[in-house]
C-alpha cells in the first residue's frame, strides 16, 4: 500500500454546507464586498444566539479578538499576563503585542488546560512579591471545557480578569452554558481548520456594550467622528469581511450537527483503538463540561510500547494520513525563553507522548477504518 493509493485525509479540513453560497451571491448582487454589510450584521447576531452574549464583533482572526480584548481589559506595556503554556502560539503573542510579559501557567492531566492548583500557586507567589497580573487568559484545549469553576473562583479571589479563549470550543459547553460566555471577554476563531470557518476570521464576544464598540472602533482603524480623516488613538485594520460573514452565516446552523459529527469520531476511535499497548485518548471531560470534540488525540505510553508519537506520524503519512503532535508547551518555545513557567511537568508529558488524529466532521467510516487499520499496522493488538 503506498500513500498515492488513497486521496489525502487531513486533519480537519472545511466543512461546507448548502447555503453558503447563497450568502455569497445575495454579497456580490448587492456589492457588499467591503469589511461591513449584512451579512457581518448577521454573523454577530447568529454568534450571540448561539452563545448568550449580548455583543459580538467579527474580526479576521482570533489572534485579532484576543489581541482587542486584552486591550479592553487594560493590558499595557510592563504588565504581566497568566496563560496556559499548553496551547497555541496565537494564545500568547497578542500579550507581547501590546509590550506586556506572559507568565506561562502547566495543564492538569484531566482536561489538559491550566491547572487551578498552579494558578493558585503562580498568584501567591506574584502577589508575595507586589505583583498581581493584568489579565488571565483561559483556553479550551481541542474544544475541551476546562475546569472552569474552580479557575474562575481562583481568578475572581485574586482580582484578576478572565478573556476566555474558547477558539477551539466553539459549540461545546460548560454546566450548559456557551463556552466563550464565561470570561468578561470570550474568543472565537473562524479559521479553515476550526469546527465552523469562514475560511480565515474570528469573533470578540461580551455583555459589556462600551467594549464591543470600542472593540468595533479599533478594529476599524480607531477613526474619531469628523467629516475628515481623524484618529486619536491607534487603530488596527482587523474587521472581517462581508463576504467570508456570509460564509460564516451558512455554517452557523449547522453547529450542533458538526459537534455531535466530530463527538461521533472521537467515540469511534476509543472504541476501536482502546486496548491497543499503550495507547490510550483524551482529554476527559470535566464535571458539567461538553466538549465539541474538535480533534481526537491519543496518548502512548511508552512503558507499554516501543512506538514514538513520531514514528505513528510518519506510518500514517505512508497512508497519506496527516497527524500532528500536541501542541508544544510555550514555555519550550524559542520566542519565550526565559519566560516564567509555573510547574511544567505535565504539559510537557502531554506533548511528548500525543499525537491528533484526522477528525473532520466529513469523514465517513472508510476514512475512519483507514486510519484505525494504519493504526494497528503499527501498533498490534
Amino acid at each position: 500500500m503506498h500513500s498515492q493509493d488513497y486521496d489525502r485525509l487531513y486533519l480537519s479540513p472545511p466543512h461546507l454546507g448548502r447555503h453558503e453560497l447563497n450568502y455569497l451571491h445575495k454579497a456580490i448582487e448587492d456589492n457588499w464586498v467591503a469589511p461591513v454589510g449584512p451579512n457581518l450584521d448577521g454573523f454577530e447576531r447568529d454568534i450571540c444566539e448561539a452563545t448568550g452574549v449580548a455583543h459580538a464583533v467579527a474580526l479576521n482572526s482570533g489572534t485579532a479578538a484576543i489581541h482587542l480584548g486584552l486591550r479592553l481589559l487594560g493590558v499595557a506595556p510592563g504588565d504581566e499576563v497568566l496563560c496556559p503554556s499548553f496551547t497555541f502560539v496565537a494564545t500568547a503573542n497578542p500579550i507581547t503585542y501590546l509590550g506586556a510579559t506572559p507568565v506561562f501557567i502547566d495543564s492538569e492531566a484531566q482536561t489538559w488546560n491550566m491547572c487551578p492548583e498552579r494558578l493558585r500557586e503562580a498568584l501567591e507567589d506574584l502577589r508575595r512579591q507586589n505583583r498581581r497580573p493584568r489579565a488571565l487568559i483561559l483556553v479550551h484545549l481541542y474544544g475541551m471545557p476546562c475546569r472552569l469553576a474552580e479557575i474562575l473562583a481562583v481568578a475572581e479571589e485574586f482580582g484578576v480578569p478572565v478573556l476566555e479563549d474558547a477558539a477551539e470550543a466553539l459549540g461545546a459547553t460548560y454546566e450548559g452554558r456557551a463556552l466563550g460566555s464565561f470570561g468578561a471577554v470570550g474568543v472565537f476563531s473562524f479559521n479553515g481548520n476550526k469546527i465552523l470557518t469562514t475560511s480565515g476570521g474570528g469573533v470578540l464576544v461580551t455583555n459589556n456594550a462600551d467594549w464591543a464598540r470600542q472593540a468595533l472602533s479599533w478594529a476599524t482603524q480607531a477613526r474619531d467622528a469628523a467629516p475628515y480623516y481623524q484618529h486619536s488613538e491607534l487603530g488596527y485594520n482587523y474587521r472581517l469581511s462581508n463576504l467570508l460573514a456570509g460564509i460564516g452565516r451558512g455554517q452557523m446552523g449547522l453547529l450542533e450537527d458538526r459537534v455531535k459529527k466530530r463527538r461521533e469520531i472521537y467515540a469511534w476511535y476509543q472504541q476501536h483503538l482502546t486496548g491497543l499497548p499503550g495507547l490510550s485518548f483524551g482529554p476527559a471531560e470535566p464535571a458539567g463540561g461538553r466538549s465539541n470534540r474538535w480533534l481526537s488525540c491519543l496518548l502512548l505510553d511508552p512503558a507499554a510500547t516501543a512506538v514514538t508519537p513520531e514514528q505513528l506520524r510518519l506510518h500514517l503519512e505512508t497512508h497519506n494520513v496527516e497527524s500532528r503532535p500536541l501542541w508544544k508547551p510555550l514555555h519550550l518555545q524559542p520566542l519565550f525563553a526565559g519566560a516564567t513557567m509555573y510547574g511544567g511537568a505535565v504539559c510537557t508529558d502531554l506533548f511528548t507522548r500525543g499525537l491528533c488524529l484526522p477528525s473532520g466532521s466529513a469523514m465517513k467510516e472508510t476514512d475512519l477504518r483507514r486510519v484505525a487499520d494504519a493504526i494497528r499496522e503499527i501498533i498490534p493488538a
